[in-house]
């Protein structure tokens, strides 16, 4: 049976590694931020993004050995 929690997983850090790469390459880039206070969000958000999608990977494994 599929567990849920990989799907997302895999979903979560596909994206959030997608807006790190994107928010570290654009990061010098002051005038693209301004609106944002000059907070880079992209970087923040995918890291977020990311950190979620590897819990819910390891949740997945985590389960599969309680098994």
């Amino acid at each position: 049976m599929l567990d849920l929690r990989w799907p997302i997983g895999l979903m979560f850090s596909l994206i959030g590694a997608l807006l790190v790469l994107y928010g570290a390459a654009t990061n010098s880039n002051r005038e693209m931020y301004a609106n944002s206070l000059g907070i880079n969000i992209n970087l923040n958000w995918g890291i977020v993004l990311l950190i979620f999608g590897v819990l819910m990977i390891l949740g997945a494994v985590m389960g599969k050995k309680e098994r």
